[in-house]
């Protein structure tokens, strides 16, 4: 039971961790416009993260949580396992949040979670295994796909709907439409931040989920044997948490996303936030897990290519892009060694 309760009270520490590393996500672009102030801005992205437990607990349902709980077979998850993987997770969030890297706190997680999978199953056969079969390669592959296709899709989405805006305004005032815009932002960005709740909050639901089903069990009287059948308390706190997370901020990986890629007019910034959302929400009818960071960044570098290639930095993108691939491997390495260490003692 003790390590039941450390493990959801790690789950919600990397949830809050998640919520002011992926801060930039939802208010990058409307502080970079000047739209918000700083402080105004974590606390309307808070308000929206928090809006979407509403949604999804009536209307979207908690699908993305069900994915994230089967990336590893069930019958080679336990405790120590998911134990080992948030750790691992959450040490990553912090070093790339640190250094003001946007990387993906939704592939640290699963990364981690799978890596200490394949670490727990390796030790069970005594190394005469490669340990991968613990690993349900249908989902993860699914997952590692929308690296690449989520910010692509992000980006042609946005481009699509940058010139569309750009065709109908073209006789406008200048002033007089950025006027609009800069209220169409609030908009845009608040779309953008309920995709992140719905996407972000399930993600640590699903491990909380799997360590609950997982301690039932091994005969801890917890009454879960399902995601379906998790308590409200759990959908609740992960939504909520990640609310107070994003209020804290993360202004290093702000700086990154708002000004570095491409600098972005209260424009571009609702193409991008709203080519953002409809992503995420077509993902949430997928039930994939996404990186919020992925898409947002594809978003960003769509609006600027379409005023032209060399607005991008292609260099920042470059070293972005490196971080995204280096995420899951390094994630599951880091959580292989510390299930080695410390886990399989548990």
């Amino acid at each position: 039971m003790t390590l039941l309760i450390i493990i959801i009270a790690l789950a919600l520490l990397f949830d809050y961790i998640n919520g002011f590393h992926d801060a930039a996500n939802s208010i990058a672009t409307i502080v970079s416009t000047k739209v918000l102030s700083p402080f105004q801005a974590v606390l309307w992205a808070a308000l929206f993260n928090f809006i979407a437990f509403f949604i999804a607990k009536y209307f979207t349902g908690f699908g993305i949580a069900n994915t994230v709980s089967k990336t590893v077979i069930i019958d080679y998850i336990n405790l120590p396992v998911i134990f080992s993987g948030i750790l691992a997770a959450i040490i990553w969030n912090l070093a790339t949040w640190w250094f003001g890297i946007p990387s993906s706190s939704s592939h640290t997680l699963i990364g981690g979670f799978a890596g200490s999978a394949v670490m727990s199953t390796m030790i069970a056969n005594g190394f005469q295994t490669s340990g991968f079969e613990a690993i349900k390669y249908d989902v993860i592959i699914k997952i590692a796909s929308f690296i690449v296709l989520a910010p692509f899709i992000g980006m042609i989405v946005s481009s699509l709907i940058t010139i569309l805006i750009y065709f109908i305004c073209k006789k406008s005032n200048p002033h007089s439409a950025n006027n609009w815009f800069k209220k169409l932002q609030l908009v845009s960005s608040g779309l953008f931040s309920i995709g992140h709740g719905l996407n972000d909050s399930q993600k640590v639901m699903g491990i909380i989920g799997a360590a609950l089903i997982a301690a039932n069990s091994q005969g801890i009287q917890t009454g879960v044997n399902s995601i379906d059948g998790l308590p409200d308390w759990v959908a609740f706190s992960c939504f909520g948490v990640i609310s107070l997370g994003t209020m804290s901020g993360g202004w290093k990986i702000v700086k990154t996303m708002g000004s570095r890629i491409t600098k972005v007019t209260p424009l571009e910034g609702v193409a991008a936030e709203t080519a953002g959302a409809l992503t995420l929400y077509l993902t949430e009818i997928l039930h994939i897990p996404v990186s919020t960071t992925h898409t947002i960044t594809g978003s960003i570098i769509g609006v600027g290519a379409v005023r032209r290639l060399s607005a991008v930095r292609w260099g920042i993108t470059r070293n972005l892009l490196v971080a995204w691939i280096l995420t899951i491997p390094v994630s599951a390495t880091l959580a292989a060694i510390i299930y080695f260490l410390i886990g399989q003692n548990l």
